[in-house]
């Protein structure tokens, strides 16, 4: 990848976490809370990780095969979870969103401890 588009990824991914973490410590009630919930069931009460990314990609222009393309190729060294196949499109869209998903969720475990040592 090259190196502005990797500056642009880095760039996306700074806001979707300090956004999301925002979020989750204020419906959870707290740092403590929400990084247990994150930890524990990311698409339970307070979290809610796949409507946040499906927002977060539809806000931020990624909702198509390119941007799709985009998520994955920054992220081609992670791993993803197996998927069922189907239209071309379609797995993109669910391999992108899982993978951003698993980045966002470390990124915002470690912005959420960060700020309980500077507490």
């Amino acid at each position: 990848m090259e190196l502005f588009l990797r500056q642009q990824f880095e760039l996306l991914l700074q806001e979707a976490t300090g956004n999301f973490t925002e979020r989750i410590v204020h419906r959870c009630g707290g740092p403590d809370a929400a990084l247990e919930r994150l930890t524990t069931d990311p698409e339970g009460d307070g979290v809610f990780r796949s409507e946040f990314v499906t927002a977060f990609f539809e806000d931020n222009l990624l909702e198509n095969a390119a941007g799709h393309a985009f998520v994955l190729e920054a992220l081609e060294r992670r791993t993803v979870p197996a998927d069922p196949g189907g239209p071309v499109g379609a797995v993109l869209s669910r391999l992108a969103r899982a993978a951003f998903a698993d980045v966002l969720t470390t990124m915002t475990a470690q912005l959420i401890q960060r700020q309980q040592i500077y507490s």
